[in-house]
């Protein structure tokens, strides 16, 4: 993808709908030494391109978005509620919050994706809850573990992974791995909706906590960035009421563009593979081809019970 030459308006067709670019030549992502340039015009042809496997990642969910106006060297926001002047046609889902109400986007088509790429929105942050279920956002369907390394190397996100793979199978729970597109792997379990985040959290706590006491000088579940020292956090406090995390082939405002992508276990075991391996600049070819394998297409059509889980993991101890 080229820089668009043209600093005016660029129509883009998404779907039924055509969504125009402003200033679809604009530089989001400066180039470098090591980095390539991209443009609004780049971004909103990468979001086209990647709606069919990243909106089933996004249908039902309130997003938060993480907007660049003016590119990486300029001010990051993040945007919960809903901007009076965006299109009637955008889904919207009101949800509860301490002392009221906040009105999220919900992005359920490629229309919605191309005009949010034109409102400089690098990032999409996903609720783990849908509001078009039974249970409603208190009750989530996604369970997120997120390993963060203490530094680059990705050895110790691969090693970790493995371990928490091999417990979750032993609790009964499919696991699927996502490069984040920045340092580290989340690894998704679908939930059936049943339990609510009151329950779900203390769950994953508890699991973190046994997989730090198995391989303690390698793992913690320490918040505080002074107590961790060289070790990887598992970090489970994105599994909260309103809390969100990174959807599956979303760009990163970080140099280069990489991009979240979700891998088959057997491509985390892959040495070449690491956080930051797709970028938009081979993610319409590399991804979308790696959408095609279906990576989590091993999981269960329907998410597990927490209950199962709870009873072998107590046995376990």
């Amino acid at each position: 993808m080229t820089a668009d030459p043209d600093d005016g308006v660029r129509p883009i067709r998404a779907g039924r709908r055509t969504v125009e670019i402003q200033r679809p030549g604009k530089v989001l992502f400066p180039g470098t030494q090591d980095a390539k340039e991209y443009t609004k015009g780049d971004l909103a042809d990468y979001y086209r391109s990647v709606a069919r496997y990243l909106l089933p990642h996004l249908r039902g969910r309130p997003l938060m978005l993480e907007r660049h106006p003016d590119g990486l060297d300029g001010a990051r926001f993040m945007q919960k509620n809903t901007p009076d002047d965006y299109p009637d046609w955008i889904t919207r889902a009101e949800v509860a919050k301490e002392g009221g109400t906040v009105t999220h986007v919900v992005c359920d088509d490629t229309a919605t994706l191309v005009y949010l790429a034109d409102q400089a929105c690098l990032t999409l942050h996903r609720w783990l809850s849908r509001t078009d279920r039974a249970g409603g956002p208190d009750h989530p369907d996604r369970l997120v573990f997120d390993l963060d390394p203490p530094g680059d190397d990705f050895a110790p996100v691969r090693q970790a992974a493995g371990w928490l793979h091999e417990l979750l199978d032993e609790l009964g729970l499919p696991a699927a791995p996502m490069t984040t597109g920045s340092r580290g792997l989340h690894l998704v379990v679908p939930l059936n909706g049943r339990h609510d985040f009151d329950e779900v959290r203390p769950f994953a706590h508890e699991v973190a906590e046994f997989a730090q006491r198995a391989h303690p000088d390698r793992l913690t579940t320490a918040a505080r960035k002074d107590d961790r020292g060289d070790r990887l956090y598992l970090d489970v406090q994105r599994n909260a009421y309103a809390q969100t995390a990174v959807a599956p082939y979303s760009v990163r405002a970080l140099p280069g563009a990489p991009v979240a992508v979700p891998l088959s276990w057997d491509q985390v075991d892959d040495p070449g593979v690491d956080a930051r391996r797709w970028t938009v600049a081979v993610a319409v070819a590399d991804a979308v081809g790696q959408a095609r394998t279906d990576p989590w297409g091993g999981l269960a059509a329907r998410g597990r019970a927490l209950d199962p889980a709870r009873r072998r993991l107590a046995s376990l101890r």
